[in-house]
């Protein structure tokens, strides 16, 4: 059975792998507006059901980042999904002030996706 979700990204592999099964909402944009966009749908009532940060590569290493977001709007604002987003966009801010993300080849950018996919895939199955 498919969970209720919708997957917010901004990596092109993940809007293919899962637009099939989800409600994608594909961001054309940085890591860092995918964060606000989950944020913005946290603010209206969504659960978050994966952690933005999740997997071991840093903020600044990767520009991708694949959340998913409960489909059903809770009764209000669920206070540690909240917690959870902020402290994201918290720490994605500090990483990418300290630390530029290098400029990747085609070829790293494609692993970088593979690795944001399958994060996701094992989050989802």
């Amino acid at each position: 059975m498919i969970e209720p979700l919708f997957i917010v990204t901004n990596n092109p592999m993940s809007k293919e792998k899962f637009e099939k099964d989800y409600e994608v909402i594909y961001i054309d944009g940085v890591a860092m507006e995918v964060l606000k966009k989950v944020r913005d749908f946290i603010h209206i009532g969504h659960k978050l059901l994966t952690h933005p940060l999740m997997g071991s590569v840093k903020p600044n290493e990767t520009p991708y980042r694949t959340v998913c977001v409960s489909k059903e709007k809770l009764q209000g604002l669920d206070m540690q999904s909240l917690e959870f987003i902020e402290n994201s966009i918290v720490t994605t801010e500090k990483f990418l002030k300290d630390f530029r993300t290098p400029n990747w080849s085609e070829k790293i950018l494609l692993d970088f996706q593979l690795i944001d996919s399958d994060l996701i895939d094992h989050a989802i199955n």
